[in-house]
């Protein structure tokens, strides 16, 4: 064992910094490069694919070392970032030049995914949120901001790990704070559902310097995460926070709960399959035209509401833009003007806004004046909020206008940001810099005419300054006594003269003074522009606000969609439906419209018909059309009257969790218990072919029981489809329960999808025949067919007497078998405490011909029994 002694004085500082950084890769600051040593140095090669080296640090055994230089490091710290680790900066906090023993050096800030402020790591149309967590008995707690925005809110509900995961994965956060005694198991599933990075925060201690962004959180429980929140982010990024906005607290149950699996399942803002948004609902609405609205339109999709006039008043807004086709257009092209106000706000408050991103400002403030006039122009209640409280901060573009120049370099401590005319002193500063300079162009033509050497020339080195260069060839030709030998070259001679040594002082002295004139004058700007961060982030709100319902006013009048309305009596109302995402990559020349009907005498709908005829997509787009107005959007349809739903549950397609070791049944089961269990009358639910990840018999016995469920107990809005067609007599014993299939028809034998839905149920299932459609070998169909035939003959057979002789099948008595029958079900035997009533419904059943029943009616009159003996 090496102890700390042993090592170089450096090496020791080292390893004092980093004991408490144990979780980030350690970026030391030596000279012109960050090293990393030990452990870091060989993870970080690898990942980093950079040399690995080794140097002395004291001990016998060489010391594991890589690094990156200082001013390319940018490039390293992100693909770290991307890969899900941290990096702590590690910088020189004194001069090299003045040290006592070995320099000063500290953390200036830790980089982590959820802290990220600039790069790769932070994409344009996503917010970056780190969010900070409680978990009691009694309640939990989330506390989340985006660094890079500003933008800053929290939720306290009831103590739930289904409700707390999927908080978490709507958000979308990187990163996760939760303090040490956490249960490892719900940090395990924090970080597999949510693909975040766990960190560690154990301080809540309020203080005095948050008291007003936490003036709005009236809960104690609410303003401890914020708390641990903030800790962490202060002691990682050691610089002030005062760009975060107030935090907003909000209620779950103020939107509609789309759970995790269901966002999954409908593809809202990402694909089922493969990277991106394409094919998603998303991906179909953004229109933006800036990355603020682009980000809104997520966090909308994310949270429908469930309040009607807000609702309502989206809608109307979306109306008034689609009813002035100009003034929209021109608002679009204004809005293609703006960048990135958020962001910029935050660098500004960050400390890291350049004179580039102070132009991106000024010319995104230029451009609100005009919307305004343009919202008013629409001369309309809802639209004039927004241009009411859309500030252009006059005051602001005024200071940048004066006192930035157009095209500034990236630095900001080598000069050339500062207009001519912004300071007085800078001018002075310049005048001298800049006659100096034309004072040497005129030396050097006067020294070409007194010496007659027309290659004579005056240049600058920083090491020698000016100087007055001549080949050897023409030496000879000068004054001897005027010219003092400064540098001897291979083919020339360099001079000073006494004058240009005194022009050379003027000159230096004017450059360094305007370089750092310059960069204290832009730092005091960025300070005057940080007061306005609070007016710049509002009006980056009514920007993203009205980008989206631009968005949304586009594509529903580009794409035919109607304004939806609502109503309270729990119907659905459906003219010529169309699945929004589907019909854009089909085109709405190709795609079939379906209607959709509910009401109280029919709550449920048995979808049934042939495997790729459109079960899927008819289910998908009644949710989709429901979502899309309640976030305020037309819908794709000719006519929508609907109810507003508390929520939507899916369990559409299949799916395994390898992750967590589930297959696809058992996701399918646990996506069925989160329906049952949470949904409400108010809700959507879509089950498609529920039960099949099991035997014949298993599968449909759940199907039934499921639907039987959800009919008598919970009443919601409910489409389920199935391939069970035994299951299609339920319409005779639920009466609220309807039969729709997808229409299909069989033409010289081939089969023709008419994507259209129909009463009733369907007649087969057509199976072989999309096999056939898939291609699969003629053989294989033709023998597929004949042993179709033989089952369905032997089945006959069966269904006509399934207790033949050879089966030697006995049963003792008719109670014996129903008590059989109600323990497959979970119900006790109840053989000793059947009364004289539970005796008739005992006596129905021993005169009924079992022998004449198929299993599904068998289940059928079984299920009524157990009802008249619950009684």
């Amino acid at each position: 064992m090496v102890h700390m002694q042993q090592y170089t004085p450096m090496i020791q500082q080292y390893l004092r910094i980093k004991a408490d950084y144990q979780d980030a890769f350690l970026f030391f600051r030596l000279g012109d490069f960050y090293e990393l040593f030990f452990e870091d140095a060989l993870k970080a090669s690898k990942e980093l694919e950079i040399t690995l080296t080794s140097r002395q640090g004291g001990t016998e055994e060489r010391i594991p070392m890589c690094g990156v230089p200082h001013h390319s490091s940018t490039g390293y710290i992100e693909q770290l970032i991307q890969k899900g680790f941290k990096v702590a900066i590690c910088e020189q906090t004194e001069d090299p030049e003045t040290a006592k023993g070995v320099v000063r050096r500290e953390v200036v800030q830790l980089i982590t995914p959820g802290t990220v402020m600039e790069g790769k790591g932070l994409l344009e149309k996503e917010n970056n949120y780190i969010a900070a967590i409680t978990v009691t008995d009694d309640f939990h707690a989330i506390a989340y901001a985006d660094l890079s925005t500003g933008e800053s809110r929290a939720t306290l509900f009831s103590s739930s790990t289904d409700l707390l995961l999927n908080e978490l994965s709507i958000i979308g956060t990187k990163e996760i704070i939760v303090d040490s005694t956490t249960d490892p198991a719900l940090v395990k599933m924090m970080e597999d559902r949510c693909n975040a990075v766990i960190s560690y925060e154990n301080s809540t201690s309020h203080s005095q310097d948050f008291n007003e962004i936490i003036s709005d959180l009236p809960e104690e429980k609410l303003q401890s995460t914020v708390y641990r929140l903030l800790h962490y982010l202060l002691k990682t990024q050691k610089r002030s926070l005062n760009h975060l906005q107030d935090f907003v607290s909000y209620e779950i149950d103020q939107f509609m709960k789309i759970d995790y699996y269901s966002k999954r399942n409908l593809e809202l803002t990402e694909p089922i399959r493969g990277t991106g948004n394409k094919g998603t609902l998303l991906w179909l609405l953004d229109e933006t035209a800036t990355a603020m609205g682009a980000r809104m339109l997520k966090r909308w999709i994310d949270r429908p509401l469930i309040n009607q006039s807000v609702i309502e008043k989206r809608l109307q807004v979306v109306e008034i833009m689609m009813n002035h086709f100009f003034e929209r257009q021109e608002l679009r092209e204004l809005l293609k003007g703006v960048y990135d106000l958020e962001r910029l706000a935050g660098r500004v408050a960050f400390g890291n806004a350049n004179a580039r991103d102070f132009i991106q400002l000024k010319k995104s403030l230029w451009q609100i004046p005009s919307i305004r006039q343009l919202i008013f122009q629409l001369d309309h209640k809802d639209t004039e909020r927004l241009a009411e409280n859309l500030d252009p901060c006059e005051e602001l573009t005024d200071l940048l206008e004066q006192a930035i120049l157009d095209n500034p370099p990236i630095t900001v401590k080598e000069g050339g940001i500062i207009k001519d005319g912004f300071h007085a002193e800078l001018d002075t500063y310049r005048d001298a810099s800049r006659n100096g300079k034309s004072w040497i162009a005129e030396l050097e033509s006067e020294e070409r005419k007194k010496t007659g050497i027309r290659s004579l020339k005056i240049g600058y080195n920083r090491v020698f300054g000016y100087y007055i260069e001549v080949t050897r060839a023409n030496v000879h030709l000068l004054e001897e006594g005027r010219y003092e030998r400064k540098q001897t070259l291979t083919n020339a001679e360099r001079y000073i003269t006494p004058e240009l040594k005194e022009k050379e002082a003027l000159i230096l002295q004017a450059d360094e003074k305007c370089i750092d004139l310059e960069y204290e004058l832009f730092l005091q700007i960025r300070e005057s522009v940080r007061e306005f961060i609070p007016r710049l982030q509002q009006a980056a709100k009514i920007i993203s606000e009205l980008d989206v319902y631009l968005s949304f006013a586009t594509i529903s009048e580009t794409r035919h969609y109607s304004k939806p309305t609502f109503n309270n009596k729990r119907e659905i109302n459906l003219l010529d439906g169309r699945h929004p995402v589907v019909e854009k990559v089909m085109g709405t020349q190709e795609y079939v419209p379906n209607s959709c009907t509910m009401d109280s005498k029919r709550e449920m709908m048995l979808v049934t018909g042939p495997n790729m005829s459109g079960k899927s997509t008819y289910m998908r787009q009644v949710a989709l059309t429901a979502i899309l107005a309640q976030i305020g959007c037309f819908v794709p349809a000719s006519k929508a009257d609907i109810p507003i739903f508390d929520q939507v549950f899916t369990r559409i397609g299949a799916a395994d969790d390898l992750i967590a070791g589930q297959s696809t049944f058992m996701v399918e089961m646990l996506e069925a218990k989160n329906a049952i269990t949470h949904a409400t009358k108010d809700s959507l639910i879509l089950f498609d072919e529920i039960g099949r990840g099991t035997s014949t018999y298993d599968g449909m016995a759940l199907a039934q029981a499921i639907i039987e469920y959800i009919h008598d107990r919970i009443g919601a809005k409910t489409l389920f489809s199935t391939h069970y067609h035994e299951l299609t007599v339920l319409d005779e014993s639920l009466k609220r329960l309807k039969n729709i299939h997808v229409s299909a028809v069989e033409q010289q034998g081939k089969l023709v999808f008419l994507h259209k839905i129909k009463e009733g149920p369907a007649d087969k299932s057509y199976g072989i025949h999309v096999a056939e459609l898939a291609e699969l070998p003629k053989e294989l169909i033709t023998r597929a067919s004949e042993i179709l035939n033989e089952l369905e003959k032997e089945n006959a057979i069966k269904v006509k007497n399934p207790l033949s002789d050879s089966e030697s099948v006995e049963i003792e008595t008719t109670e014996q078998m129903l008590n059989e029958q109600l323990a497959l079900f979970g119900e006790p035997n109840k053989k000793n405490k059947i009364a004289n009533h539970e005796k008739k419904v005992i006596d129905e059943m021993k005169n009924l011909n079992i022998l004449d029943m198929n299993p599904l009616q068998a289940m059928n009159i079984l299920y009524e029994m157990q009802k008249k003996l619950k009684k």
